[in-house]
């Protein structure tokens, strides 16, 4: 594509940006299985070859955009004219969200919802009583000569903590398997099969397990389950306390990737282990900065909208590139090396670092979580580094970026020699 082919071109940080008039469309009849099997990096090296920030596509039958940058997230979270409702196969939405969920509410009727799962998430001590429990479940594990990866020790201390915190109390055979059903829901949610097909009966197992203790009545009175019993009926209250569990243990992939980087750059842990927790969070944002945790999001317009001077019809499906703009030299210099002293922080106002969304969290579709997510991070980043002396044997911790979701091929294997 040459310059006479766009409208105009604009500057970012004094790099050339196409501004297209049109989007252009890839060749092909449909770019599904091309986008499986390229994973992260589909929508950058398309952007990239094409001299653009967006192009269009067919995806599963039907038209598609794909766009980077903080623009493309400001559009996704916050324009008006575009809904989750549609966006998502059947399956990713059945596995990660479900129909009646937070996630698929727009307007009023989201906000409302939005406003309880901020009261949940962010309200005064329920960070703190979620990572106490971690912590615990954490070094319940720990002993000396353990052999186990740093995901799987991840998965059982969040899927316990998870569990406690929102106000269910599993047996242990019955955790056991939970935790494996939470963990699958994310992973499975990039592959279509047999596997696929399985959490899904496993998920609807779940739900109705969860409606029934509701029911029951033995949740805690300020728990969270309770607090949603208290909204809505039995089975709707059951899909959102998943939308609480499954994302809590999803901070595992994000637990063994940090794990990951500090193997990777042995400075940081000796920095932490040397009275220097204060810049633990630091290490942990660029871990999810770098991290292919999930490559895209996407919402569905109602309407025409126009993006960049492109005009993107109603009823197309819009594909914004997380993983692309967080490797985007233009707003991350040398967007490939690991480097804490970057200094982000969720809180800022900054739509070109948006792991878990952009925009105001009470208003848009960006997720309640984050801080959630930090505090679990930042607290298994310093037992790590402060509580346990291990060994990193010799394994394969490469990434595949044709897996969606990713994550190191070993999960981060470690040998436990003393605990502080």
């Amino acid at each position: 594509m040459t310059r006479q082919d766009h409208e105009a071109f604009g500057r970012q940080d004094g790099v050339d940006v196409a501004i297209p008039a049109t989007l252009p469309k890839l060749r092909g009849l449909d770019h599904t299985l091309p986008m499986l099997r390229q994973g992260y990096d589909f929508i950058r090296t398309h952007c990239d070859a094409l001299g653009v920030d967006g192009f269009r596509i067919r995806l599963l039958g039907k038209d598609a955009v794909c766009l980077r940058g903080p623009e493309a997230a400001q559009l996704l979270y916050g324009a008006d004219g575009l809904t989750r409702k549609g966006a998502m196969p059947a399956t990713v939405l059945r596995l990660l969200q479900d129909k009646g969920s937070v996630q698929q509410m727009e307007g009023a009727e989201h906000r409302r919802r939005k406003a309880l799962f901020i009261r949940l998430l962010m309200g005064e001590g329920r960070v703190d009583a979620l990572v106490r429990g971690f912590e615990a479940a954490w070094r319940s594990q720990i002993r000396p000569g353990l052999n186990i990866t740093v995901m799987e020790l991840a998965n059982n201390a969040l899927a316990r903590a998870a569990c406690h915190w929102v106000g269910l109390y599993p047996s242990e055979g019955r955790l056991a398997r939970l935790t494996r059903i939470l963990f699958d829901m994310s992973d499975r949610s990039g592959h279509f099969g047999p596997g696929t097909l399985k959490t899904l009966w496993q998920r609807r197992g779940v739900e109705r397990w969860i409606a029934n203790e509701i029911r029951a009545g033995k949740a805690p009175e300020r728990s969270p389950l309770t607090i949603l019993a208290n909204e809505m009926p039995p089975d709707v209250a059951a899909v959102e306390a998943l939308n609480l569990l499954r994302p809590i243990v999803a901070v595992g992939r994000y637990i063994a990737f940090a794990a990951k980087a500090l193997h990777e750059h042995p400075i940081w842990c000796g920095l932490f282990n040397s009275g220097n927790a204060d810049y633990i969070p630091d290490f942990c944002e660029e871990v999810r900065r770098t991290s292919p945790f999930f490559p895209f999001t996407a919402a569905m317009t109602e309407r025409e909208v126009t993006w960049q001077g492109a005009t993107i019809p109603a009823g197309t499906r819009v594909i914004f590139d997380i993983h692309g703009t967080h490797h985007d030299p233009r707003f991350f210099p040398q967007p490939d090396r690991f480097r804490p002293e970057r200094m982000l922080d969720w809180t800022l106002d900054d739509p070109a670092f948006a792991p878990q969304g952009a925009g105001d969290v009470a208003t848009t579709h960006r997720c309640p979580g984050e801080a959630a997510t930090l505090a679990l991070m930042s607290s298994a980043v310093r037992m790590l580094c402060c509580e346990m002396r291990y060994d990193v044997p010799e394994q394969d911790l490469s990434v595949a970026m044709n897996r969606i979701p990713a994550q190191p091929a070993s999960g981060v294997r470690i040998r436990v020699h003393s605990i502080d």
